[in-house]
């Protein structure tokens, strides 16, 4: 569509030798992500958009989201901050309660993960990353998960390169916890069964105090700060046990992120269209990838392509 804007879906359809059905699920998905846009310059009524174009788009949106839930999380804590200066000392059944002082944040963080029966969600940018701090939050952890609740946290993917944090995620996978890596993380916070959130302390040094939160408005934010990089985040190699592509597949690869068909691909490597299809489908398995694109922008981040 991209060569031939002008071309009937009818004519495409009978190229690709697609059923009806599959043929608009493509459509469905290509315009889910950005790459078809409706028009009235075309008969079809749809014309092709450039995945440098899509990509720059989904990265606009996805900035401005972002953006906006910050900018709620920083008011929450411009909240809490308040409400701790000027009410807690005059309610201690408050919905916002300060903890100072390591012991008492690690029994917070141990009574949170006894009392998790739903989901426990975390981001951990920053923590304390020795041997005996690592110990303890697995402890913690392996608490909630025997109480069969769904684990999530992400890490700084720079975290993982030490030994130490490497063996700890590794523990945690096996136990059942779900563990992603993100580039970068603001800040650390935990989520608990959706009505109790626990997050650093204004102006303290890191876990030396934190602020509960069990506002159920506030929660919220910050739980949709959490899910904002849950979906950008992925599951590090590591924990996988992938392996780099060879270069066949690396090829095919590079071939998709151009944005060639799979019969351009199998012309371009004189292979059938069969197998161009075959090792797309160990690409997008291997990536843990719901379409091609979606592979694309693992395999990117990767170092793949």
């Amino acid at each position: 569509m991209l060569a031939d804007p002008g071309r009937p879906l009818d004519a495409l359809r009978t190229e690709l030798d697609c059923g009806g059905g599959e043929f608009e699920r493509a459509l469905e998905e290509l315009h889910a992500l950005g790459l078809l846009r409706t028009t009235t310059a075309t008969a079809s009524g749809l014309a092709a958009v450039s995945i440098d174009t899509a990509v720059r788009r989904l990265l606009a949106d996805s900035d401005r989201r972002f953006t906006a839930l910050l900018g709620e999380a920083r008011h929450a804590h411009e909240q809490v901050e308040h409400l701790h200066r000027h009410y807690l000392p005059l309610r201690a059944a408050a919905a916002h309660e300060l903890v100072r002082g390591p012991d008492r944040v690690a029994a917070l963080l141990e009574d949170a993960a006894r009392a998790a029966r739903t989901e426990a969600l975390s981001l951990r940018p920053g923590q304390d990353q020795s041997e005996s701090g690592l110990a303890e939050k697995l402890a913690r952890e392996r608490i909630a998960l025997a109480h069969r609740v769904a684990l999530r946290t992400i890490y700084p993917a720079a975290a993982l390169h030490q030994a130490a944090v490497l063996a700890h995620v590794q523990a945690l996978t096996a136990a059942g916890a779900s563990i992603r890596v993100a580039h970068t993380l603001p800040l650390w916070l935990i989520v608990v069964d959706s009505h109790l959130a626990v997050l650093p302390a204004p102006g303290e040094p890191p876990g030396s105090a934190a602020v509960v939160v069990r506002d159920p408005a506030v929660v919220s934010v910050v739980r949709e700060l959490f899910e904002h990089f849950w979906a950008a985040s992925w599951v590090p190699p590591e924990l996988l046990g992938r392996t780099a592509p060879d270069d066949r597949h690396r090829e095919v690869l590079r071939l998709l992120a151009a944005g060639l068909t799979d019969q351009a691909i199998g012309r371009k490597l004189e292979i059938s269209d069969r197998t161009v299809r075959r090792l797309v489908a160990d690409l997008t398995a291997a990536l843990g990838a719901q379409s091609r694109f979606q592979a694309g922008v693992h395999a990117a981040r990767l170092g793949w392509i």
